[in-house]
């Protein structure tokens, strides 16, 4: 394995559980938050979005949202990178 390899980007796309949805508002509609984009920054730290769908239906753009500083989330965030970590290891080559 050589490690000179330029790997540019890292990132997983995480399901928010029910219990932790939010709702933001961008441009004068409101969203629900369904869904973190969390990338692995090159310095090893972790940043992440959120993105979702307009409460009042319909596909909506696809907007990202801060994350609020809550534990709740700060913790799905680190166990969702540290289960991606496994699957990565854990890969099977190409299908």
């Amino acid at each position: 394995m050589s490690s000179d390899l330029d790997v540019s980007a890292l990132a997983i796309n995480v399901v928010i559980p029910e219990a932790l949805r939010w709702t933001d508002t961008r441009r004068g509609e409101a969203f629900t938050l369904t869904t973190l984009n969390v990338r692995l920054l090159p310095d090893g730290h972790l940043a992440v979005k959120a993105y979702g769908r307009p409460v009042a239906g319909g596909r909506g753009a696809y907007v990202s949202f801060p994350v609020p500083d809550r534990p709740e989330l700060a913790a799905l965030v680190s166990d969702a990178a540290s289960r991606a970590g496994e699957l990565w290891a854990a890969h099977s080559g190409l299908g």
